[in-house]
């Protein structure tokens, strides 16, 4: 579970990170998760774009796919969703501590 100071450091982060993967008509499928879960291992913080095809809540879009890549949501905004999931061999990203 994140800190809200360790998510604050997260939103400014990607701040400018472009959305890399989308969600569209088919909702969370494998597909999709996939590719998350491959930039989840590459870049540790990963911003999803919802695109206004997908017919279910971004919020529930947004949940399953922490669920389902057991990453951290990060944020919402909008249609974009951010994730983290830390890599345990090599982490990118050093959170601030307390």
């Amino acid at each position: 579970m994140l800190s809200g100071k360790e998510k604050r450091y997260l939103r400014s982060l990607a701040n400018t990170v472009d959305p890399v993967v989308q969600v569209g008509k088919a909702s969370v499928n494998e597909s999709v998760l996939f590719s998350l879960n491959e930039a989840l291992d590459a870049r540790e913080l990963v911003k999803v774009k919802v695109l206004k095809n997908c017919l279910d809540e971004v919020k529930d879009v947004a949940q399953e796919l922490a669920d389902q890549s057991k990453a951290e949501l990060v944020q919402v905004i909008g249609r974009n969703v951010v994730l983290y999931r830390p890599n345990p061999e090599k982490p990118m990203i050093k959170l601030p501590k307390e």
